[in-house]
């Protein structure tokens, strides 16, 4: 992993021998609306046995599925009050008698945490930390865990793409989308994107795609479909399936697979597509993942940032007592990069 100096480590272990035992965070005290969520003092956290470690948070992100668990729509509901967010980074303060993989001073990432990321500290398992090189920062390091854990998890361990194959990255922009490009390309994989906007496509285009589509052209298929000279794509990572499932089975390879890793409602199918080409769709849901598979995940995770593969693409960052207008905004705005929040000065 990648210590700071030793002088910025002795000052963090006396922050941490001395930390407040209050701090902001994000609340939700009711599930509803965005404004549900207050930025209010509560109680830091503290170490509750000798395997858990605390994080000084110095950016959080922000995930769609963040949205459905505050307003209580998602099948797994928190009890209340909770601080929401699963992803985020910073700097260690404290860590048990049994930590071994950290240290205090410690750049990590956060895949999954205890207390909530929204908060200017997060309680954590210490399995759950992982180095961050200095290159890069701690809003890229927030926008690690969720969106590149579930690229990887579509990409490779449901739809086992490899090298060779074409891939379709249905949605391209958005923080699970630009992942996807990245480990796609460093996995050898002919590379095809889309987006919504000019800004978009080429933000797709500078991760290394071999071809950037405009998915609000009536004719971005018929281009999908020259391109791969008749044959379609053997993998659609696809982030709307209620909006584009169908397309996706018109450009399927023989022996392709549509990999569902987002939804917003229902969309009628011909399942004679899927049989005409022994094709086949798969869901994807991280909770779902072993704890096996998370750990090949993570190491892929850090194995393509020291190789520099792998480099987030931070789109809008919100203080975090703008948290209501953060969840407001990534349903609502075309995705470009990843949306963080960070505490308030």
């Amino acid at each position: 992993h990648t210590p700071v100096s030793i002088a910025t480590e002795k000052k963090v272990r006396t922050i941490a021998n001395i930390m407040a035992a209050k701090m902001r965070a994000v609340r939700v005290h009711a599930f509803g609306e965005p404004e549900v969520m207050k930025y209010e003092e509560t109680d830091a956290p503290v170490l509750e046995n000798a395997t858990q470690a605390v994080v000084r948070v110095y950016a959080a992100g922000l995930n769609p599925v963040d949205t459905y668990i505050r307003a209580g729509t998602y099948a797994r509901k928190p009890a209340l009050p909770y601080t929401p967010g699963a992803d985020c980074s910073g700097v260690v303060l404290q860590v048990g008698a049994e930590v071994n993989n950290v240290k205090v001073g410690d750049r990590v990432f956060v895949a999954g945490t205890i207390s909530g990321a929204c908060a200017e500290q997060a309680l954590c398992n210490a399995a759950q930390l992982f180095p961050i090189p200095e290159s890069i920062s701690f809003e890229q390091g927030a926008a690690l865990h969720v969106p590149y854990a579930t690229a990887y998890r579509a990409l490779v361990q449901r739809a086992e793409a490899r090298a060779g194959d074409r891939v379709l990255v249905h949605g391209a922009s958005g923080g699970v989308g630009v992942a996807a490009v990245q480990f796609a390309k460093s996995l050898g994989m002919v590379v095809i994107g889309t987006a919504g906007t000019e800004e978009g496509r080429k933000m797709v285009a500078d991760q290394g795609a071999d071809l950037v589509l405009d998915h609000t052209s009536d004719s971005y298929l018929e281009e999908l479909l020259s391109f791969t000279d008749g044959q379609g794509v053997d993998v659609v990572l696809e982030m709307l399936a209620n909006k584009n499932l169908a397309k996706d089975l018109s450009v399927l390879a023989k022996g392709g697979r549509v990999a569902i890793i987002g939804s917003r409602g229902t969309i009628e199918i011909d399942p004679r597509q899927l049989m005409s080409k022994d094709s086949c769709v798969l869901g994807v849901a991280l909770a779902n993942t072993s704890a096996e598979d998370k750990a090949r995940i993570c190491s892929a995770i850090v194995a393509g940032l020291r190789s520099g593969a792998l480099k987030p693409v931070v789109g809008r960052t919100y203080k975090m007592s703008d948290a209501p207008q953060a969840h407001i905004d990534i349903m609502t705005l075309r995705a470009c990069g990843k949306v963080v929040l960070v505490p308030d000065v």
